[in-house]
């Protein structure tokens, strides 16, 4: 239970494009120190990385570990839960909550090669089975 209500509330704070963009080193790099992560994203500068850093750590975004000399941070929230996040807010705002709106939306801005239809078929016929 705990679990869930810490993704919901995680959720509530929904990542900056910056904070984004350090979660992404984290993903990618795992445990990981200021320094690191503000080599990896090139900001304005390294206090600039700290900042956003110890305003995730407040947000719950990341946690900190200080047992070392210099604090180590690590991503509280998973890739795919920060993506759906991220995904239900835009569709939130754009599309009045509606999938079928976005996806609409989406398959008339351009042609999908046949594999794209095929593979959203198959998406589909999953998603129905599963109901």
């Amino acid at each position: 239970m705990y679990e869930l209500i810490r993704r919901f509330e995680v959720f509530m704070q929904k990542p900056t494009n910056a904070e984004l963009a350090i979660l992404r080193v984290l993903w990618a790099a795992g445990p990981s120190t200021v320094r690191a992560v503000h080599e990896a994203v090139d900001t304005a500068g390294y206090t600039t990385t700290l900042k956003f850093m110890q305003i995730m750590y407040k947000k719950g975004l990341v946690t900190r570990n200080s047992d070392a000399k210099a604090h180590v941070y690590t991503a509280a929230i998973s890739e795919t839960d920060a993506e759906q996040g991220v995904m239900q807010d835009f569709v939130n705002r754009n599309f009045q909550g509606s999938a079928q709106k976005l996806v609409l939306s989406a398959l008339s801005m351009k042609s999908s090669t046949p594999e794209e239809l095929a593979e959203i078929k198959e998406l589909i016929a999953k998603l129905e089975k599963d109901q």
